[in-house]
């Protein structure tokens, strides 16, 4: 039994030494919405002084709004320029 558990540790942590193959096409966009909604939930859960579902639902939406909204804009400006650049 020991030895099944050791195995399976090492198995749980050699999974985390690669990094995950993300492609370069637009259909890799959808890995942005997890990162973009970690990123609203966790600053919002440090700025906001008091905590409450609502309240903090209310907060994170627009944020995470507004960081697809800036990253799907980036992503085109820098896709428009890629375009210009080698055609």
């Amino acid at each position: 039994m020991e030895a099944e558990t050791l195995l399976t540790n090492f198995a749980i942590i050699a999974s985390f030494i690669s990094p995950e193959n993300i492609g370069t096409n637009p259909v890799s966009m959808i890995w942005l919405f997890p990162l973009a909604s970690a990123i609203a939930v966790v600053y919002k859960a440090t700025k906001l002084p008091t905590i409450t579902t609502g309240n903090f639902i209310k907060e994170v939406l627009p944020l995470l709004g507004s960081i697809i909204v800036f990253l799907g804009a980036t992503a085109l400006v820098l896709y428009g320029l890629v375009w210009f650049i080698t055609e």
